[in-house]
C-alpha cells in the first residue's frame, strides 16, 4: 500500500474470490479508513466473482459515505469483465483502464 498526500494507492495481486474477500476486506476497509481519496489497482487480478464485487461495491460505499473518493485506477481483464457483466461501470464511476500485457 502506498501514500502520498492523503492519497492511499492498493494493489491486488491475488484472486477477489469468495475464497479470499474474508482476508482481504480488514485491509481495504483500513485503506478506507484512513485516506481521503484510494487508488485500487486491480491490474494483478486474475480471477474475480461475485463476492469480489460485493467487497469493491462495499468499500466504495463506505467511501462515498465518509466523503471520500475511490477509484478503480486499474484494471485486469476479469475484473473488467465481471463490472460489465453486472453493469456497474457507471456504478463505479470509473474508466475502464486494463493495463498492457
Amino acid at each position: 500500500m502506498e501514500r502520498s498526500m492523503n492519497v492511499i494507492r492498493k494493489a491486488f495481486h491475488e484472486d477477489l474470490t469468495i475464497y479470499r474477500v474474508a482476508e482481504l476486506k480488514p485491509a481495504l476497509l483500513d485503506a478506507v479508513a484512513e485516506g481521503e481519496r484510494i487508488e485500487l489497482d486491480l491490474s494483478g487480478v486474475e480471477r474475480m466473482d461475485s463476492a469480489g464485487c460485493q467487497l469493491l461495491m462495499l468499500a466504495k460505499r463506505e467511501a462515498s459515505a465518509a466523503g471520500k473518493t475511490l477509484a478503480i485506477v486499474a484494471h485486469s481483464p476479469a475484473v473488467q469483465s465481471l463490472i460489465e457483466f453486472y453493469n456497474l461501470a457507471a456504478w463505479f464511476g470509473d474508466p475502464l483502464v486494463v493495463a498492457a500485457q
